[in-house]
């Protein structure tokens, strides 16, 4: 287990815990980049490992701002964990939380 990442996928966890989507089906999203989150934690070896590569947050309901239609195929190979964020598998094996298979829908909404 990497206790650096998985603080890093808590933090992410914690700030989005009154907006985060445990039901599945939320269409809605807002992404977090690991790296830069793990760079504010100071943990600068990750940083560098995950820059750019997001945990997806499936929010409750959209917020303002801009959106953009995501084809639910991108998120092939991603983990949901029981707080409702998904990440990469790859993320999630290296983390080495218990996860389940995520299973988007056929039509995502990034929200910026």
């Amino acid at each position: 287990m990497n206790k650096e990442l998985s603080a890093v996928l808590a933090s992410i966890g914690e700030e989005y815990r009154e907006k985060i989507a445990i039901a599945p089906g939320a269409r809605n999203y807002v992404e977090v980049d690991i790296g830069e989150r793990a760079a504010n934690l100071g943990f600068s070896d990750l940083e560098n490992q995950y820059r750019r590569v997001n945990a997806v947050v499936p929010l409750k309901q959209e917020i303002p701002g801009m959106k953009v239609r995501i084809d639910g195929r991108t998120f092939k190979d991603y983990a949901l964990y029981d707080s409702g964020m998904a990440v990469p598998g790859y993320v999630a094996r290296a983390a080495g939380l218990p996860f389940k298979t995520y299973a988007p829908n056929d039509s995502m909404i990034l929200n910026f």
